[in-house]
């Protein structure tokens, strides 16, 4: 947290050592979130550096209420979100799963998680957005119910309502599957 605020002044003065830094800091967590409610790895790709470009933009003016990386986190889920408000308005919805590649040494076993990573992340992909989006916040970049409510401006029953309907889907598309 402190490096994150040291970061932050020093990119308040014109570093460019220091975006660098955060964005080598975070990049792996934000391109997975943005590949997990995205469901597409050129997207994500460019939501991050979007959001990096409006970062890197509008430094001298950031005033952080939260860390840094809850800061970062809300812009890609804002900028998929809206996104996201353009291809339903234009009624395309994407379904393509991304590989996940792991380290594993063992083929049989590596074919087993990658079938069953594209299961999951099939069926995370007709859910309906507002509860995708809860549960992979909280589930893979582990942010609190509470931190989700402030996020989306919702109430936390309401979020955790999404989340836990959410998972009842899952659970019943993914029923012996996986």
């Amino acid at each position: 947290m402190l490096e994150d605020k040291i970061l932050v002044w020093k990119l308040k003065r014109g570093s460019s050592d220091a975006l660098r830094r955060i964005y080598e800091k975070y990049k792996d967590d934000l391109l997975a979130l943005a590949i997990a409610l995205s469901n597409d790895r050129t997207v994500a790709e460019d939501v991050l550096h979007d959001v990096f470009v409006s970062f890197a933009e509008y430094a001298v003016k950031l005033q952080l209420r939260t860390s840094l990386k809850s800061y970062l986190l809300s812009c890609v889920v804002n900028r998929i979100r809206s996104l996201h408000s353009i291809k339903s308005r234009q009624n395309e919805q994407v379904y393509d799963a991304e590989d996940i590649e792991h380290d594993c040494n063992e083929p049989v076993r590596l074919a087993i998680l990658t079938e069953q990573s594209k299961l999951v992340e099939l069926a995370l992909s007709e859910l309906p957005y507002q509860q995708r989006e809860v549960i992979v916040l909280h589930i893979n970049s582990q942010i609190r119910f509470k931190d989700i409510a402030e996020m989306q401006g919702e109430s936390i029953n309401t979020i955790q309502s999404r989340y836990r309907y959410g998972l009842e889907k899952l659970k019943l598309q993914l029923n012996g599957k996986v």
